[in-house]
């Protein structure tokens, strides 16, 4: 893009000084960023953004969503106390009809948010840093647990096992390939243990299991840190919505406490990383243990199952469909993936006595 038309879409927000460059930020794969640097000292520097409406189809409830949150967290700092509280919890500026994003005549929408300065990111996940998520995506949950507005789903049943299971038996059906054949052993391997995974929703149905605010892509580099290391607040909120506990904290463990990447081809190398594991469920409960009801805390190390287990079944209905959903860079690419997902959840099934120890003694 040029320089005319990023000043065309900024001059519709209410920003503070001159725009002196855009240039992109980061390697986000699912929305557009780039960094607004502004003439001077005096003034902010901005992140401008391109929402993926494809993804996000309804773009007013997901700024509803945004905006909802972070006013409500900026409300707890300012009860607090916080000092610094522009660096603790995202800003995003209002364009001149007072909405949080603009669209423009390309049918693109955009949001600008106050660049926050001197911040970090980590990429590696180390215990040290699985702790600090613990703690920063409990603390997240903590302060949303009396959020009075009602927020709806950013992505309709996102972490829903039992959509999941229905997907799946649709494309085992529908055989476009011809691959069933040979994922014969995988699926009697997931059918084995389908009806148990699907626990949460029957639990919910019964009025046993709450939906929480949660943030639903709770990976180590979706939190922003100070020169110093501590946690300055938690980032990329699209997310952001109903949901069981057990997405912020299954889902973490899932990509943080596998030995090796989820398309590593070496599934004797997959394993559950008990570190990890300990160091973020330790921080997590810190932060949660207030108001986490017995059943979801008995349910944890179900959780920690589900989302390797979730992800099987997602990673083999996509490679049954002939690769429609998950970019792949060889044909046997998704079928990798589904064989390291099923091996991890093996792993951590065999740990389920190990983890629930562990959680009752942290509590």
């Amino acid at each position: 893009m040029e320089d005319k038309e990023f000043n065309s879409i900024l001059s519709h927000f209410l920003l503070e000084g001159n725009v002196a460059q855009v240039k992109p930020l980061g390697e986000g794969l699912i929305n557009d960023t780039y960094k607004v640097v502004t003439e001077g000292t005096e003034q902010p520097d901005y992140v401008l953004q391109r929402i993926n409406n494809s993804i996000f189809t309804d773009v007013d409830l997901l700024q509803h969503n945004i905006e909802a949150v972070t006013n409500h967290i900026r409300h707890k700092l300012e009860e607090r106390h916080e000092s610094d509280i522009e660096r603790k919890v995202l800003r995003f500026l209002p364009t001149h009809d007072g909405k949080t994003y603009f669209k423009d005549d390309k049918q693109r929408y955009w949001r600008l948010s106050v660049f926050i300065p001197r911040a970090i990111t980590y990429q590696s996940v180390t215990p040290e840093h699985s702790y600090t998520a613990g703690v920063a995506f409990g603390n997240f949950e903590q302060m949303l647990t009396d959020l009075p507005e009602k927020l709806g789903e950013t992505i309709p049943d996102f972490h829903n096992m039992e959509l999941r299971a229905r997907q799946l038996q649709e494309a085992v059906e529908a055989d476009p390939k011809g691959r069933v054949a040979g994922v014969k052993d995988i699926l009697d391997d997931l059918g084995n243990d389908m009806e148990e995974m699907c626990k949460a929703e029957r639990l919910y149905r019964e009025g046993k299991l709450p939906k929480r605010i949660c943030h639903c892509d709770t990976k180590v580099n979706n939190m922003m840190f100070d020169e110093d290391g501590s946690v300055l607040c938690v980032i990329d909120l699209d997310t952001v919505m109903p949901s069981f506990v057990f997405s912020d904290y299954g889902d973490f463990l899932r990509t943080g406490a596998n030995f090796v990447a989820e398309d590593d081809p070496n599934i004797d190398k997959v394993g559950f990383n008990e570190d990890i594991f300990r160091s973020f469920t330790r921080g997590y409960l810190l932060s949660t243990r207030s108001f986490l009801t017995p059943v979801e805390v008995d349910n944890l190390p179900y959780a920690v199952a589900l989302f390797p287990f979730m992800q099987c079944v997602r990673f083999l209905a996509d490679y049954i469909n002939g690769d429609t959903y998950y970019k792949i860079q060889y044909p046997e690419h998704n079928l990798v993936r589904t064989r390291n997902q099923q091996a991890l959840y093996h792993h951590v099934a065999d740990h389920y006595d190990m983890m629930d120890n562990y959680i009752k003694e942290c509590l």
